[in-house]
């Protein structure tokens, strides 16, 4: 048998990384891939045991493999996910000040509002790009009105996000239209904070530059590096694990027929989802300190590859689990990571994929995707859907 190859660039991979995550876990749990300079864990137990151990795995290189956005500089634009205490503890509580619960919380009458500005005339239609006309959109404006960014802005800033994750086929790095929209966001974030100095509002840009502790508070670039990472993480990973719901509910008739009965069922829908097919398919560490693996020695500087997708579907930690199971117990999932750098926005994500998929079960009897028509991103590591229309028959 040839031995089991693995790039996260790879566009097959895109497609379906699932087959090969199986032969990763099974023959190679510590893979090295000579080519790209990193290490991949892809079991469940490893990855867990990883995330919560920042002394052995650090994040202070990035969260990334590309190698633009690999370095100790990488917190410009990763923010507190690319720091190790003590100055990921401060950064992260500084924002918290700022990003309460009771915030997130309060969102809850917007974020309804927006799913249904969307998503009823999309349903009245009949058809639709999920993707395009709900999906895409929701997240974004969220987020927006959470941070104060004008209406106006807003599509401007998601085709900036959208070329930001973007990978082209045989390019083993961010694309240069990438790096450019990186720095267009930068920039136009930069302005939103020196305005939010000068006048400040009642959004979280406002909070985030007024946010105190014991008299220290986040600098204008912490501030700009947040808002970048809620931009380009926050909107695309929420807008995956939506059209990866209705995805997988279509591929499976009998599980989504719970939600969509039974509007109450939607949080394991979303729970099921976030398992089997996760928006963020891994994360990066760096080595801190020679260790070894499964057999495997890795030294110190290494780039480690932590591939949460792989050990969503670990059946060491989940019975049958490339099956799309609703009934399932998911409480050890980690598709917002674990431990210290437990995902800040995964309440935010939850509120919105709750509300939003409520809303489509309650307006939806049934509906069909035209997979011929699907087209998916083609990401590094995030994993969904460009394009996904659908059909669908009104309650």
């Amino acid at each position: 048998m040839t031995p089991v190859s693995f790039s996260p660039y790879d566009y097959a991979i895109h497609e379906d990384p699932y087959p090969v995550y199986a032969r990763l876990r099974d023959e190679a749990p510590a893979y090295r891939n000579d080519e790209l300079d990193f290490w991949a864990l892809s079991r469940h137990e490893d990855v867990v045991a990883a995330f919560r151990d920042p002394a052995r795995f650090s994040s202070a290189n990035g969260v990334s493999l590309d190698p633009s956005a690999w370095g100790p500089q990488a917190h410009r634009v990763m923010s507190f996910l690319a720091l190790d205490p003590p100055r990921h503890t401060r950064m992260r509580a500084l924002v918290s000040a700022g990003f309460t619960p009771r915030r997130v919380r309060d969102l809850a009458p917007s974020v309804l509002a927006l799913t249904r500005r969307y998503l009823d005339p999309a349903v009245r239609a009949g058809s639709f790009d999920f993707v395009a006309d709900f999906a895409g959109l929701l997240p974004m404006d969220v987020i927006s009105d959470l941070m104060g960014m004008p209406q106006a802005d807003r599509a401007e800033l998601r085709r900036l996000a959208d070329l930001v994750v973007h990978r082209d086929e045989g390019v083993l790095d961010v694309p240069q239209a990438g790096m450019e929209a990186a720095l267009t966001l930068v920039g136009y974030y930069s302005d939103l904070v020196r305005e939010r100095r000068r006048r400040p509002a009642s959004d979280l840009t406002s909070a985030l530059v007024t946010a105190e502790i014991d008299g220290d508070r986040l600098t204008d670039d912490e501030v700009v590096g947040f808002l970048f990472l809620m931009v380009v993480a926050g909107n695309e990973t929420t807008t995956k694990l939506l059209a990866n719901a209705l995805y997988w509910g279509w591929r499976d008739p009998a599980q989504v027929a719970k939600p969509l009965g039974d509007p109450a069922r939607v949080r394991d829908w979303i729970e099921e989802t976030l398992r089997y097919d996760a928006s963020s398919q891994f994360i990066a560490r760096t080595a801190a300190q020679d260790f070894e693996v499964h057999g495997q020695a890795i030294a110190a500087g290494s780039r480690v590859l932590l591939l949460i997708g792989a050990a969503n579907r670990d059946s060491r930690a989940f019975a049958d689990p490339d099956r799309y199971e609703l009934d399932r117990d998911t409480s050890a999932l980690i598709s917002f990571g674990a431990g210290r750098h437990y995902c800040l926005g995964a309440n935010l994500a939850r509120l919105e994929a709750q509300i939003a998929l409520t809303e489509f079960a309650a307006k939806v009897a049934r509906y069909r995707v035209d997979e011929s028509a699907a087209q998916r991103v083609h990401s590094v590591n995030v994993r969904g859907f460009a394009t996904l229309p659908v059909q669908v028959e009104a309650s």
